[in-house]
């Protein structure tokens, strides 16, 4: 049902998240601030309604899982976004290469995970005397020290 069709009264039934996902299914993507001053005006809220709720309405989208951000900043249904990154992961003696195919332009630039190795043993500069102070530690169980007392 279109949004211009819909009674005040219907339109107060709704969340603001559902409006939002009606605009965006009819209107297309939009930003934040131009999509919530659109409830305002659908609702017929008061002039400060908008500073006094944006912040919240912000959030909501952002938690939502039907809605994507755009690199230009606009809101849009994630239904009509799909991802295009594939990765290949090949193996070759312990040691992983990924390598990206295809990545579309809404996914962050960097989604492949390096594995971690700290490398103590190689670095010079490496100072190990914390772990010294530590190997002596013992871990005692909390009725022990009631014991002890």
């Amino acid at each position: 049902m279109k949004l211009s069709k819909m009674k005040k009264e219907d339109l107060e039934l709704l969340s603001y998240k559902d409006i939002t996902f009606y605009l965006l299914d009819e209107e297309g993507k939009m930003n934040t601030s131009d999509l919530f001053k659109r409830i305002i005006s659908l609702l017929e809220l008061e002039d400060n309604a908008f500073e006094e709720k944006i912040g919240d309405y912000y959030t909501s989208l952002t938690t939502d899982k039907r809605f994507i951000t755009l690199e230009d900043g606009c809101w849009d249904l994630r239904s009509r976004h799909t991802s295009d990154k594939v990765v290949k992961i090949e193996e070759d003696e312990d040691e992983e290469e990924v390598e990206e195919i295809k990545e579309d332009s809404i996914l962050p630039d960097e989604m492949i995970e390096d594995d971690y190795d700290s490398g103590d043993d190689d670095d010079p500069d490496y100072d190990d005397s914390a772990e010294e102070d530590l190997k002596d530690l013992v871990v005692v169980d909390e009725d022990d020290l009631e014991l002890e007392e």
